[in-house]
């Protein structure tokens, strides 16, 4: 059950890159800039599979957690109008809801796991 729990988080995060890589080929061609972010976001995201994979240690499980609700909060912020979107709030598509889904996931088994190690129940 605890090696499930691994490869759970890790394919929830990897999920959640491949699906920010299929962003950026939609938008990379009317904004580079986007594009770029969703790019290097699902790339740390599929790397992230690593240290979940290879039990590296909760400091890994928690950069992991912290970069991916980095992320929802951006996420988030963009939904409303403010500077970041030029007074415009950004649309809310099955793509991103889904991205967002994955990466709660990752948080939510990434956590379970933290506090399985903390008791000693692996």
């Amino acid at each position: 059950m605890a090696n499930l729990l691994y490869y759970a988080a890790a394919a929830s995060t990897a999920i959640a890159g491949i699906l920010h890589h299929h962003l950026a080929l939609i938008i990379v061609g009317s904004n580079v800039l986007s594009g770029t972010f969703f790019i290097v976001a699902g790339i740390a995201q599929i790397f992230w599979a690593v240290p979940m994979v290879a039990r590296w240690g909760r400091t890994w499980y928690y950069i992991g957690i912290a970069g991916t609700l980095v992320l929802i909060i951006l996420w988030a912020i963009t939904r409303f109008p403010d500077p970041i979107t030029a007074g415009r709030a950004l649309p809310i598509n099955e793509t991103g809801i889904a991205i967002d889904v994955f990466q709660i996931t990752y948080i939510v088994i990434t956590s379970i796991i933290i506090a399985k190690e903390r008791s000693g129940s692996k």
